[in-house]
């Protein structure tokens, strides 16, 4: 099954980036004409338009994966930490936090989608009408705030996430740690600086990792929030590349790019882990 799902389609994938395959070839793609590297060199000419909007396109994900992930983190830890201690309803508290993560994707971000509708919207509702933040109701699915709108839909999606994790790895914590700082006259903040966090850095770095990769590679939300045509502040380069393949019908050249993609994502992967395995020896 790994075999049939993963690496054949990988292995066709490479192969179609290396051949001038557009839509006149789809009947029996086979047949297309071999281009070696063209395709790669047309995908990194950032002087040319499609390399300039592939580039463009890898720096907007790069600015959502780095908000998506941080912010997700963020609150992830700051919700596992007040749910450490029990309390009344604490395991009621748990389970609604969970819930944008339990919920299926599609239904999800379509709720969001109806949400940030400008006229009928809830956001521009509350934002607008109820609050009066904004001096009108913005676009939130079109131009600059579209960015804002993806990165508000990713993180309500990822933290639930961040929280499981860091809750699971609070609990190898040690209680007598807490009571030991306590005695010794540690304030709250100091414990979790000096305990919480440095307990928790083996569990963050593996779900930063897992984030990244996440997100670096998420199509679903903007897919689904935007359409087959994200906004260029949103265009995260997995509609792009599905844009270059499935709108523009040359897949050869987003063959390429998903290529490249793998490439890059296997890279930086190295270099964190080589990075944080590094970091864990001289802390040792």
């Amino acid at each position: 099954m790994e075999l049939l799902i993963h690496l054949v389609p990988m292995v066709v994938g490479i192969v179609m980036s290396f051949k001038e395959l557009t839509q006149f070839f789809i009947r029996n793609w086979s047949e297309a004409p071999w281009t070696g590297l063209g395709n790669y060199r047309t995908a990194v000419d950032f002087n040319a338009p499609v390399g300039q909007s592939l580039l463009h396109s890898f720096w907007v994900t790069c600015a959502f994966t780095a908000l998506a992930v941080g912010l997700s983190w963020l609150i992830g830890a700051v919700a596992a930490i007040m749910m450490q201690d029990s309390f009344r309803g604490r395991g009621l508290l748990r389970a609604a936090f969970l819930l944008p993560y339990a919920l299926p994707v599609y239904a999800a971000v379509i709720t969001w989608s109806f949400m940030f509708q400008r006229d009928t919207g809830l956001v521009n509702h509350i934002l607008h009408d109820q609050l009066h933040l904004t001096s009108g109701k913005p676009f939130w699915l079109i131009g600059d705030n579209s960015f804002s709108a993806l990165v508000t839909v990713a993180v309500w999606r990822s933290w639930p996430f961040a929280f499981l994790t860091l809750t699971a790895g609070l609990q190898n914590i040690p209680r007598e740690l807490y009571e030991a700082a306590a005695m010794d006259g540690a304030g709250i903040w100091q414990q979790i600086r000096r305990i919480t966090l440095p307990s928790l850095r083996p569990v963050s770095q593996v779900l930063v990792l897992v984030l990244f990769l996440w997100s670096f590679n998420d199509f679903n939300t903007p897919y689904v929030l935007f359409g087959k045509s994200a906004p260029p502040a949103a265009d995260l380069i997995s509609i792009h590349i599905y844009q270059s393949s499935f709108v523009t019908w040359n897949f050869g050249s987003g063959s390429a790019m998903s290529v490249l993609l793998l490439l890059f994502l296997m890279l930086a992967t190295a270099v964190y882990l080589f990075a944080t395995s590094r970091r864990r020896g001289a802390d040792d």
